[in-house]
């Protein structure tokens, strides 16, 4: 008669990190108080600022996150900034 083999568990998978949804507005400097809407159902994601309203919105797909909505407003602005 054999043994049982010992049956062990796998580890546990890895998390992954969460992404941010509030950012720090490029506008008044202030920390945290851009905060992005993804509205997927319309295919619009907004970034807003809750101190001095600065907004930013643009056409999204199925694959764009939060962070990538905000990227992209930051990339605006400093392409406008280079032309002045």
């Amino acid at each position: 008669m054999g043994k049982r083999k010992k049956s062990t568990k796998p580890p546990p998978k890895a998390k992954k990190p969460a992404l941010e949804k509030v950012f720090d507005c490029p506008f008044c400097g202030r920390e945290r108080c851009v905060d992005c809407d993804m509205e997927r159902a319309r295919g619009l994601g907004r970034v807003s600022c809750r101190f001095c309203k600065a907004a930013y919105s643009k056409k999204i797909h199925h694959l764009e996150e939060p962070i990538d909505v905000y990227s992209e407003w930051i990339d605006r602005t400093v392409e406008v900034n280079k032309e002045d």
